[in-house]
């Protein structure tokens, strides 16, 4: 298989639609897994120009043993979504997601167990996540109209991408370069008395290359809880995102490209609680050089630097504003030596970071981070039926040396069985939060921390039926164990604090499993079916974590036929019971519900198919469910009383949208 003409199917989904020359060559993984109608139209939706060595890891992982999931540009057009968070929370097999606040805010996001903070976010490859705070995601600033595709990789991957990959990343790829003149404008609107206007024009003319995209999500949003302090009159929560990027390519040579990229995203986030409305005014900027070299023979490389400024201004009305947010600047470097046996892999990465917050009082500290690592691939002369790899990292951070390792492998039993599996070891270094943190009303940092470090284990069996419906399927189980995990300690606070974060003693364990089935029912009719069991038991009382239930499931049925101007989906997520010990009134069930949501699409102009209507009712059945349970003193209340609060997921919600391409 030429790697520089060819799409890799995973065994669990489409691992990383990848392409660089002219032509498209679809292939699938030895296992010959097959691919649905949406799978196929998944990859032949992607007809792009240009390969980095960064964007072909996720491929490369996929086809030697981790999991890697993929959500094309065409799924999220066809299904209306309107953010990525929407997305992942819907699609994505084994991914148990819960928004904070519908659209454009807060995501908690558990894969294979994890709390939010052990997931590494990356657009392009450049990590936005918010060091200042590892559990505050960043997904409220990422419109579904700036990506081409997401991919999702499960498991440890401290190796290739560093901090906070300890049990995944999402990684957001944006729009590609095109040989022709491409575009598309969009114009929507939703029921939440929201706008949706995006649009995109690509195009080459000799060796230049260039992508230009913008969009605008505005929204008034829904309310957030069942109940309120009596003076709360400003209960809706909503967001108006303005985002745009433009991307330069130029080819010095058909081996040697260089790319620029700028993306700018204004935001003003409403962040309601039960007393009031804060407001995020976010201004955010990631600006991306990378010169890539890749021959066909002889080594390879790439050189990449980044520039990510992340700056918010917060407020409570009447309040005066006050500013958190970080500068983020980073150098980058992979080299690959390939051998008829063996690909090898030699990086570097440098960040330098600098936070700080007027608000929870984080004093404002420069960190520098210094890694190197390696990583050993077989290729199918080594063996036909084998294909194994193994890494280590070793990094450097204000002092504390971290070395992390991983192997993995795929063995194919037959042409329609495998099992696959991977081990090893990732790191997290502690937030400015944890470290730094000198807010009185809180727990105190601690700059003398050590990174939490975690062993990964992951075990897979699956493959295909040769049926008249061909299915394919995978059973998966994991563990993770961490140490050295950062807790706070409030046995003996220093004076003027709650308490001092420390590292625990000991290991905390989360083990699970999940199973994946994946086929066609009938002519142009294709589904997924996902089940999750999630094992999180909390060191203290050895009970479920809350928000994080045992079992979990969703459904996918995608009717997508080549022959008609017109497709429907249905996606259903069900969400198991979950509890949680609230103050006043002890232990609170909630969660056992299932969100439906269904779409649409109708080329209006036939078989040109330029003109198109979307429509999408999200939570279709209107299901009123929780994402959380908390109380709170009633204001004014004597003898204080307390009253208990639901945060509620979205309601039903219609999404209409009209769309011109060229």
């Amino acid at each position: 298989m030429e790697d520089r003409v060819s799409h890799m199917i995973s065994r669990a989904a489409i691992a990383a639609a990848l392409a660089c020359s002219p032509a498209v060559a679809l292939a699938q993984t030895s296992t010959q897994t097959p691919l649905s109608t949406d799978q196929a139209h998944a990859v032949a939706d992607v007809v792009v120009t240009g390969q980095s060595l960064e964007e072909t890891l996720p491929k490369l992982l996929s086809d030697h043993g981790f999991d890697v999931e993929t959500i094309s540009a065409r799924q999220l057009r066809d299904r209306g979504f309107v953010d990525v968070s929407q997305a992942i929370e819907m699609l994505v097999p084994g991914a148990f997601m819960t928004t904070q606040a519908g659209p454009f805010s807060y995501v908690n996001l558990s894969l294979q167990g994890s709390r939010s903070s052990d997931v590494l976010w990356t657009i392009d490859g450049v990590r936005i996540n918010n060091r200042l705070y590892n559990s505050t995601s960043p997904a409220d600033t990422l419109p579904a109209a700036m990506v081409e595709r997401i991919e999702v990789l499960k498991g440890g991957h401290g190796v290739l991408y560093g901090t906070q990959a300890a049990a995944g990343v999402v990684n957001v790829v944006s729009r590609p370069f095109s040989r022709d003149l491409t575009g598309a404008v969009n114009l929507g609107a939703d029921t939440n008395d929201g706008l949706h206007v995006n649009g995109a024009v690509s195009d080459a003319f000799g060796r230049h290359k260039f992508v230009v995209w913008a969009s605008k999500d505005k929204s008034d949003g829904y309310d957030l809880y069942d109940a309120y302090q009596p003076d709360v009159t400003d209960k809706k929560r909503g967001y108006d995102v303005l985002s745009g990027g433009v991307k330069y390519g130029y080819d010095f040579t058909d081996d040697l490209s260089l790319t620029l990229q700028y993306i700018r995203t204004a935001a003003a986030l409403d962040y309601p609680s039960q007393s009031g409305v804060s407001v995020n005014d976010r201004d955010e900027t990631i600006g991306i050089v990378r010169l890539d070299y890749t021959p066909d023979t002889g080594p390879q490389f790439f050189l990449k630097s980044y520039y990510h400024q992340w700056d918010t201004d917060y407020y409570t009305r009447p309040n005066p504003s006050r500013y958190w947010g970080y500068k983020d600047f980073g150098l980058s470097g992979l080299a690959r030596f390939r051998t008829r046996l063996a690909d090898y892999d030699l990086g570097y990465d440098f960040q330098n970071y600098k936070g700080r917050d007027e608000v929870l009082l984080i004093e404002g500290e420069t960190e520098q981070v210094h890694a190197v690592y390696g990583q050993v691939r077989t290729t199918e002369a080594f063996s036909s039926r084998a294909r194994l790899t193994a890494g280590a990292r070793y990094n450097h951070a204000g002092g504390a040396d971290t070395v992390v390792w991983s192997a993995s492998g795929v063995y194919d039993l037959t042409d329609s069985l495998y099992v696959e599996g991977s081990v090893g070891t990732s790191f997290l270094l502690p937030d400015a939060e944890k470290l730094y943190g000198v807010d009185p009303c809180c727990t105190r940092g601690n700059p003398n921390l050590k990174p939490e470090e975690s062993l990964n284990f992951n075990l897979a069996f699956g493959g295909r039926l040769d049926a008249a419906r061909p299915l394919s399927w995978q059973v998966t189980a994991y563990r993770r164990e961490v140490k050295n995990l950062i807790a706070a300690d409030n046995s003996n606070p220093p004076d003027g604090f709650d308490g001092i974060y420390v590292n625990i003693n000991g290991k905390t364990d989360v083990s699970g499993a999940e199973l994946t089935v994946r086929g066609d029912l009938a002519r142009s009719f294709n589904y997924t079916l996902a089940y999750s069991y999630s094992r999180e038991r909390a060191r203290t009382t050895g009970v479920q974590i809350a928000g994080r239930p045992e079992h979990s499931a969703k459904f996918n049925l995608n009717y997508a036929p080549v022959d008609r101007p017109f497709g429907a989906s249905a996606a259903v997520k069900y969400v198991g019971q979950t509890e949680n010990t609230v103050s006043g009134f002890g232990v609170q069930p909630y969660g056992d519900y299932a969100v439906v949501d269904l779409s649409a699409h109708w080329f209006i102009d036939g078989e040109a198919r330029r003109t198109r209507l979307n429509l999408r009712l999200e939570n279709a059945l209107d299901e009123d469910y929780a994402t959380s349970v908390a109380s709170a003193v009633l204001r004014g209340s004597s003898p204080s009383r307390r009253f208990l609060y639901r945060r509620l997921g979205m309601p039903r919600t219609a999404y209409v949208t009209l769309g011109y391409s060229f």
